[in-house]
């Protein structure tokens, strides 16, 4: 006989794990009991060896399916002839380090209920148990209980409250746990704020059919919805939402569904089914039965299942709906219900809403598959809060990440915990929920941080929210803090030859970088090479407008007479270019990039693709549209023997001017840009290996999302036997930034 004391560190609160542990217990005969206190989960067992064997094996193989098992510490204790296994009231002790599950997608059995009419729960919108259902969005404080969820408000009917106290039940101690008579409740409402149907979800339904526009309150937000296959309905809701070219993602009512739209591989199916139900990134077939207005202009849709049972209760198999954040152009989601009310009045028709309150936003995330690998654009809901385990444990760091597609970072020990994606502070709705997000993170997690960590960007709202803080600060330079991240995903922290391709970072020379070539670790970095500087004709104006940085380089190639020739750029010059070349000739509002991203920009004028866009990397993704299944060839471009080695594309750019005069095809030229840029890339690194020995590769940043590019790069590298790391389970853009400056922060403290 034995009896064991049992400390488990985790994602193991809300997950249906001390049930797990009573049902396993109860089989083996073992006295003990368990309880979840603010590091986790404790038990006790008592037992013979045999049973008690089998017991560990069991907690560290078969725990349920969100639960995660950092850490398991097992002491001897003294026997106490304890027979029977008991479930113990949540204790408070120390410092919280109790982790807090994500928002997951309903469970089968749950789904199985909401379609069974002989349930009580039959068309039951809130319908969850432990292993599925609302988590971040709902909790308020630790330990996870009702009366710290939004939950509290709603006390459960003795029909539920018996399926919470039983042990052998799967909604044993579910905290979101409701039922039609006792749970929260939908209704439909009109632009009037008027109740105005009975059988709500039926309504609804009619509503997208006859060509409306519905805000659907979810699990994490507010959508809008309508007919995906409807143009008018879809091109309504452009107009409305402001939201002139970028995609729109799609829900679809089955995977049958989404292979008449899409090519799907296994793996980018496993996802779309995971408990996440993430959007997913997916090719387009040819003659795709959509509106036109969902993806213009792009070879890829963003899709994603019904993941909770409001979605179930509304989108038949064959249905095909627009299911877009709830919000005005680039502002965060819309979650808060007078908000909703008040600003989606002139947007949505009718709205369906719910009564229980979301006390933190959690926008859908995005991931793409490449060759079988996952790649997380977005990460939120269905991914967040859960943390990184770090290879080394750091201090308590608050990483507050960059200016656009802002997430955050808090690191505890080993581990890092990511927010879920905020957004782009330049908007004050965003910045606001920025801050709110960040002290619900250190309460949720106890963490103070002892440093905050930042950009070195002076007007990044982030860094200036960081100066203000009464705490050490460290900067961290925006390309060094992309390569970091890398490093931090997979867990080492030696010299790479790091790879950071952007839009546009803050240079620790006062330039704008964004096309770097780095010696890089975790400590520090050398800048070994970068892009050729170009000017940005009239600032952060040509960022939006590109045509301005394809008629600089037309003006360097051809002077004026370039305003004669029978290109696209050529014949749509507004009025007063000239005066924009003769300032940016003299360096006025002018500054000076390095920018690859830039460079897509430049490409994509050039060949008639995009002279202004209205969403960030629209050009870009225009180019790469167009190089889709096209070979294309070599271009010139040269490298120097500088220090740092200067990557110089204006060949490659004269070369597609001359070629677009003669009338050659665009798709072979965008597709001949990518397989030009992907061999300046792989050069340039051979260079820095002949000069450095290094072998490994870190790539990082925003251009990295373009599929070709990677693609080519990360072959033609492995080819050449060196081994090539990527961001995959945080964003490779912007939306990773926090991981590496937390760790670059963390590093440089314990080498002090």
């Amino acid at each position: 006989m034995q009896r064991l004391t049992i400390h488990i560190k985790g994602i193991v609160q809300g997950v249906g794990f001390r049930p797990f542990v009573y049902n396993l217990a109860k089989r083996l005969e073992l006295g003990g009991w368990v309880f979840n206190n603010s590091q986790g989960v404790e038990l006790e067992i008592e037992g013979g060896d045999e049973e008690v064997a089998v017991f560990l094996y069991e907690l560290k193989n078969s725990a349920p399916p969100l639960a995660v098992i950092d850490d398991l510490i097992v002491s001897q204790s003294p026997l106490k002839g304890e027979q029977t296994f008991s479930i113990k009231q949540s204790r408070e002790h120390g410092k919280n380090r109790a982790w807090v599950a994500p928002d997951v997608a309903t469970c089968l059995n749950c789904q199985m209920e909401i379609r069974n009419n002989q349930d009580r729960r039959y068309g039951y919108a809130f319908t969850n148990c432990t292993h599925c259902g609302p988590r971040y969005s709902i909790i308020k404080d630790v330990p996870y209980d009702r009366e710290a969820t939004t939950m509290s408000q709603f006390p459960m009917c003795p029909s539920c409250q018996s399926e919470y106290d039983d042990p052998s039940n799967r909604r044993f101690h579910a905290q979101p746990n409701a039922c039609p008579i006792c749970g929260p409740h939908y209704c439909l409402i009109n632009k009037a704020g008027e109740v105005t149907f009975d059988n709500v979800f039926e309504e609804t339904k009619k509503m997208i059919a006859a060509g409306h526009i519905v805000a659907i309150k979810g699990i994490g937000g507010y959508h809008l919805a309508c007919d995906g296959r409807n143009e008018q309905a879809v091109s309504r809701l452009r107009s409305r939402k402001i939201r002139e070219y970028k995609p729109f993602a799609v829900m679809c009512g089955s995977m049958e569904t989404i292979d008449q739209l899409c090519t799907v591989s296994v793996a980018e199916e496993q996802l779309l089914q995971g408990s996440a139900h993430p959007i997913v990134l997916l090719a387009k077939k040819n003659h795709c039965q959509l509106a036109k207005s969902v993806a213009p202009g792009n070879a890829y849709l963003g899709i994603m299942l019904p993941y909770a049972p409001v979605h179930y209760l509304l989108l038949e198999p064959n249905d095909i709906w627009v299911m877009t954040s709830a919000n005005i152009s680039d502002e965060p989601i819309i979650y808060d219900d007078h908000n909703a009310q008040e600003m989606l009045a002139e947007i949505a028709d009718y709205s369906l809403v719910h009564n229980r309150d979301i006390h933190r936003p959690s926008d859908d995330s995005v991931v793409r598959v490449i060759k079988e690998k996952q790649y997380i654009l977005r990460r939120s809901r269905g991914f967040a809060p859960s943390p990184l385990k770090l290879s080394r444990e750091i201090s308590s760091i608050l990483a507050v990440g960059g200016e656009v597609k802002n997430a955050f970072c808090l690191t505890q020990g080993h581990f890092a915990f990511m927010s879920p994606h905020i957004g782009d502070l330049e908007d004050l709705g965003t910045y606001t929920s920025y801050l709110a997000s960040i002290a619900h993170y250190k309460k949720l997690f106890t963490i103070d941080p002892i440093v905050v960590a930042h950009d070195l960007h002076p007007e990044y709202a982030a860094t200036k929210y960081a100066l203000t803080l009464d705490i050490p600060k460290i900067g961290v330079q925006h390309h060094h803090a992309h390569i970091a991240s890398v490093l931090a995903e997979h867990g080492f922290n030696e010299q790479v030859i790091g790879v950071a391709f952007d839009g546009t970072g803050y240079g620790s020379d006062g330039k704008l970088w964004g096309g770097e070539f780095l010696i890089a670790d975790c400590s520090d970095f050398i800048r070994v090479g970068h892009c050729k500087y170009i000017p940005l004709p009239g600032g952060a104006k040509a960022i939006k407008e590109p045509w301005r940085l394809g008629a600089w380089v037309l003006y360097n190639l051809y002077g004026l007479d370039f305003a004669d020739f029978n290109l696209n750029l050529s014949r749509n010059l507004p009025v007063g270019w000239q005066i924009m070349i003769d300032a940016t000739q003299k360096g006025i509002n002018a500054p000076l990039s390095s920018s690859a991203g830039r460079l897509f920009d430049i490409a994509a004028t050039l060949l008639g693709l995009g002279t202004v866009i209205h969403y960030e990397g629209q050009a870009a993704v225009e180019l790469e549209f167009a190089a889709q299944k096209n070979h294309g060839q070599l271009l010139p471009y040269t490298i120097s023997v500088d220090n740092p080695r200067i990557l110089d594309f204006m060949p490659t750019f004269a070369s597609m001017a001359e070629a677009m005069r003669r009338g050659e095809n665009v798709n072979f030229l965008a597709a001949s840009f990518h397989v030009t840029v992907s061999q300046g890339i792989v050069e340039m690194i051979r260079l820095i290996h002949q000069d450095t020995g290094i072998r490994k590769v870190a790539l990082s940043g925003g251009v990295w999302q373009n599929r070709i590019l990677f693609e080519k790069v990360v072959g033609m590298l492995q080819q050449s036997g060196f081994d090539v790391y990527s961001n995959q389970r945080v964003p490779t853009n912007d939306g990773g930034l926090a991981l590496g400056q937390a760790v670059v922060a963390g590093t440089r403290i314990i080498e002090r």
